[in-house]
């Protein structure tokens, strides 16, 4: 009970209150007309693979625009993102009820539906996830994605029993016009949000530069791609569950729209248990431990799902998968959020969600495909193989714990006064870093320089190399280029209190008086570009040295 009573405390921010509260409409609606498109589908093909492209044609879009939504997230404001992004949504979504309503809905015009939706989906995610620590702060953080993973599967535990009977009533049309009047919810909600901005004196970086700095920086930081890689494979073998529910409900259940909610209601009710069990779970075991017990646990219930034949049976194994769903997605989500710097947590999130969603999309084509040619035990039996092999792959390659890192910025960088004037976008720059170092402190140094390489590529540092004095052997130097003026004092103030210890060790490896000598230079042409064309000849050969 106590769990349960510090995980609710994040009520207690207003702004999160109302923000999830009017998100719980908006998952409702969504889960409603998820039900009414793959319902729907069923109805217009007797195709297994598009009843599966169903589930896959919204999460392709995620793996597809999720990396420049992030970009956006962390240069815009976030709170505009989400309003274009939901605005967008409801007007796909009203377009979709009248096209259902007048009869115009085929298979393909429904997957063209559903993937538009998919991309308001991806535009709004990495701004709404970003903005939970801008929202709640870095100390409840964890709760709050595990309220709002509980929030949405609240909803999932009754939304689909809901769209079932609606879609059985009323028919498809009627859970998408559901969906579309949900949105007004939430566009009400971040109109009445006033979140505070900070001042930033650095203009807005590049769009393609920004993109270039998030990947940049994943690549360069091993547990987040050990993390990306897990969230992959779980995403293909995971989604199975989703994308072939309906077949099961239709053809080997014979339970029809309503039985084929109550059973993704089960998988929700799952999802909030291993929600509100998630602490106790976590303080007890490692991450790896976490995250491999939820593979397993999955690969049960696919296992489970392809064998059995009865109604209930599935229901209590969609419990078991709900559960690890959460588990598993909600801790490779905290674990993004508190391993990133705030500056570049947007677009580390869209590449999580890229690995992740992707890995959806392919999975539900697979598993469909699989479906049509094997039948759905064998694509079910597949999806278990998948999450055996993602939780042998834990034994080699592990997930790190996280929290141990202080990634607030370091604050230290003070931009140094210039006695050449130049300007913002004046460039590139090179700097260079002198130290000197005693013999028996080379192994140290080096290896410490090791760090500091991945340190600076990873804040934006190009060319980066460590030279060695012919003459004087003892000195060493750092160097390294940025395009711009601009981007030197950037890669400066991305530096985070963690990264200090990196320098301390190096300066208290420096022999030489004071701290080490910084050089930083604007490169030149050594001859003018009029000399140089006046020192061609016809041919384009260059005359002289």
């Amino acid at each position: 009970m106590a769990a349960q009573s510090s995980l609710l405390g994040v009520f207690r921010n207003r702004t999160f209150r109302a923000l999830w509260s009017a998100a719980l409409v908006s998952n409702l609606g969504g889960l409603i007309q998820g039900v009414g498109a793959s319902w729907a589908m069923t109805s217009l093909t007797t195709s297994h693979a598009l009843v599966a492209l169903v589930q896959a044609s919204t999460t392709l879009p995620i793996m597809l625009f999720a990396l420049p939504a992030g970009a956006l997230a962390d240069s815009f404001p976030r709170r505009r993102i989400m309003l274009a992004a939901q605005v967008f949504m409801l007007v796909v979504s009203v377009l979709l009820t009248a096209v259902a309503f007048l009869g115009g809905l085929g298979p393909w015009s429904l997957l063209a539906f559903t993937f538009l939706i998919g991309c308001g989906q991806a535009l709004n995610n990495p701004s709404w996830q970003a903005s939970m620590g801008d929202i709640i702060g870095k100390e409840e953080l964890g709760k709050a994605v595990l309220v709002n993973s509980m929030g949405f599967n609240m909803m999932r535990s009754v939304g689909p029993a809901i769209g079932g009977a609606i879609v059985a009533a009323a028919g498809a049309a009627a859970a998408f016009a559901l969906n579309a009047a949900s949105y007004v919810f939430l566009i009400a909600a971040l109109f009445g949000w006033h979140p505070e901005t900070a001042d930033n004196a650095l203009p807005r970086e590049h769009f393609g530069r920004a993109i270039g700095a998030g990947l940049r920086y994943v690549s360069m930081s091993p547990h987040l791609l050990r993390l990306m890689a897990r969230g992959m494979i779980f995403g293909i073998a995971a989604v199975s569950i989703l994308a072939l529910l309906p077949l099961v409900a239709r053809d080997m259940l014979n339970t029809g729209a309503l039985g084929y909610g109550v059973m993704l209601g089960a998988f929700g009710i799952g999802a909030i248990l291993g929600a509100f069990s998630n602490s106790r779970i976590r303080a007890r075991y490692s991450n790896e431990t976490v995250v491999r017990g939820a593979f397993l646990g999955f690969g049960f219930s696919t296992l489970v799902l392809g064998l059995s034949a009865s109604f209930a049976l599935n229901c209590a194994v969609l419990l078991i998968s709900g559960a690890c769903w959460v588990l598993a997605l909600s801790l490779f989500n905290v674990t993004v959020q508190l391993t990133t710097p705030r500056w570049v947590v947007g677009r580390a999130l869209a590449l999580y969600q890229t690995a992740t969603f992707g890995g959806m999309a392919a999975g539900s084509w697979i598993w469909g495909a699989v479906a049509g040619s094997w039948g759905i035990p064998a694509a079910l039996f597949g999806t278990t193989c998948v999450l055996l092999i993602g939780a042998v792959v834990g034994l080699r390659w592990p997930l790190d714990e996280q929290g141990g890192l202080n990634l607030d910025p370091l604050g230290r960088f003070s931009e140094p006064l210039l006695r050449l004037d130049i300007k913002p976008q004046s460039g590139p720059i090179m700097v260079m870093v002198d130290y000197e170092i005693a013999q028996e402190d080379l192994p140290e140094f080096l290896r410490v320089m090791t760090l500091r390489r991945r340190v600076r590529r990873r804040d934006g540092a190009q060319q980066w190399s460590l030279l060695r004095d012919l003459e004087n052997p003892d000195i060493w130097t750092e160097t390294y280029h940025v395009p711009t003026w601009t981007d030197y004092v950037r890669h400066n103030t991305r530096r985070t209190q963690a990264d200090a210890e990196v320098f301390e060790q190096l300066l208290a490896l420096h022999k030489g008086e004071g701290a080490p000598r910084v050089h930083r230079m604007i490169e030149r042409q050594t001859v003018p570009v009029e000399e140089r064309l006046r020192l061609k000849d016809p041919t384009g050969a260059v005359l002289g040295p």
